[in-house]
């Protein structure tokens, strides 16, 4: 496998027009927030299932904090 250093894809980056330049940043900026999106639909099912699991923490902010510390300590 041939590996390209960061800094030949930054001289690769700017050898492209500026065109091209900004097309690849909003197409890095939309997979990004793809991503970020995945990512949040996948935690958001597993507290689903927690949830009808029974297995969730349920409480308000302060509750949860206290919980999450409490475990810290021990």
């Amino acid at each position: 496998m041939n590996t390209i250093s960061f800094q030949e894809i930054i001289e690769s980056i700017e050898s492209l027009s500026l065109e091209d330049q900004d097309y690849l940043f909003d197409l890095i900026q939309k997979r990004r927030i793809d991503k970020r999106r995945l990512s949040i639909l996948n935690n958001g099912e597993k507290t689903l299932k927690s949830l009808e699991l029974g297995t969730a923490k349920k409480g308000s902010a302060e509750e949860i904090k206290a919980y999450l510390l409490e475990d810290e300590e021990e």
